[in-house]
């Protein structure tokens, strides 16, 4: 089964529209997304025998888009397979976007189970690379793979690489780790994702001199630096009359996003743009809202979550890029069902696209 280890905030009650669509599936909903008849589907569900390796695929990760409803029936194990024992570490704190990932990994246990996969989410001290591969070693010893939310870090490359020679697949999950033998990687194109966020903002700015900054929330983080990096090339290429006034790193903490912001606004008053590059954006919105500033600095971030929404709705914010998070799910489901059956582990896998998300088209 998938258990979450540490409790969901209580804040957050993540989706209330997903969670209806799901209860709302049926087995001809998951059939009409996979391209195949509901008898297949049933097939498919209940472990029966006929159905083709990459059909079982398409089914799982419909079942995984769609969510897995509660009136279907549960499959049960093939006789004398054991489940993989996946392991996902993820960062703590109040990144919300992180937060709702896990909890969807943790009521994930049907559609994981009839990719015979068993999985344990584990939160660990966010920034922290000692911990993180000291936390990937360990649980090494009895997973049969790892999925992590990557820090760019020797300790942890040493970690993935030291695993990889063991016969333990790792995959990163939302920011990857360069030079290191891991077997996938399930995020965005983050330079890609930069430019989008600055080619928003200038569009929404308009052909005029004008000030943006960013916040990130740890340049030791990939996806971040990768995301500044995509960011400043597009304004130099594109927008030079725009000027990035700074970064500043939050740590993905709404706390420290609300006084990075109204530092920010303090030490130019004029600023017309906002990229927060990472979690925390309540902070960033309360501290506009405080300013008066909101419907005037544009405000682009990442994630689309209660607190984004609850900004896009009210007008404090104006873009959210994101991913699906199902699609992740998905995704995971896929790979190391792919690595069991010694299949080509990306088969299947869907690369993840941008989505960008504005008040009139949220879902």
């Amino acid at each position: 089964m998938c258990s979450d280890q540490v409790a969901a905030e209580g804040d957050e009650t993540a989706g209330g529209e997903d969670a209806a669509a799901r209860r709302m599936a049926r087995i001809p909903d998951v059939a009409r997304r996979a391209g195949v008849s509901t008898a297949t589907v049933d097939r498919v569900l209940n472990r029966r025998p006929g159905v083709r390796a990459g059909t079982v695929q398409k089914v799982l990760q419909a079942v995984a888009e769609l969510g897995y409803p509660a009136d279907l029936p549960a499959p049960l194990l093939a006789p004398g397979l054991k489940p993989l024992r996946i392991v996902v570490l993820l960062p703590a704190g109040t990144n919300r976007f992180i937060t709702m990932l896990g909890r969807m990994l943790a009521e994930s246990t049907p559609m994981l189970e009839a990719a015979h996969i068993s999985c344990r989410v584990e939160y660990i001290k966010s920034f922290n690379p000692e911990l993180l591969a000291r936390a990937l070693l360990q649980h090494g010893r009895t997973a049969d793979g790892l999925v992590f939310m990557a820090l760019e870090h020797p300790a942890v490359r040493e970690a993935v690489n030291r695993l990889a020679e063991k016969g333990v697949p790792c995959a990163t999950l939302i920011s990857d780790v360069a030079g290191t033998r891991r077997l996938a990687y399930f995020g965005l194109d983050n330079r890609s994702a930069g430019r989008t966020a600055a080619y928003l903002i200038a569009r929404f700015v308009g052909n005029r001199p004008a000030k943006v900054a960013m916040i990130a929330g740890s340049l030791s983080y990939r996806a971040h630096e990768e995301r500044e990096m995509g960011f400043l090339h597009l304004f130099q290429e594109m927008f030079p009359q725009i000027e990035v006034v700074g970064l500043r790193e939050g740590q993905d903490d709404e706390a420290q996003n609300y006084r990075q912001t109204r530092q920010f606004l303090a030490q130019h008053p004029d600023l017309s743009g906002l990229y927060n590059i990472g979690g925390g954006a309540a902070g960033v919105g309360r501290a506009l809202k405080e300013m008066r500033r909101e419907g005037e600095v544009v405000f682009v971030g990442h994630g689309l979550t209660p607190d984004t929404r609850a900004l896009l709705l009210d007008g404090t914010m104006d873009a959210v890029i994101t991913q699906s998070p199902q699609g992740a799910l998905a995704s995971i489901a896929t790979l190391f069902s792919n690595v069991r059956a010694g299949l080509d582990p990306l088969a299947g896998v869907e690369p993840p696209r941008i989505e960008i998300i504005l008040r009139e088209n949220l879902p």
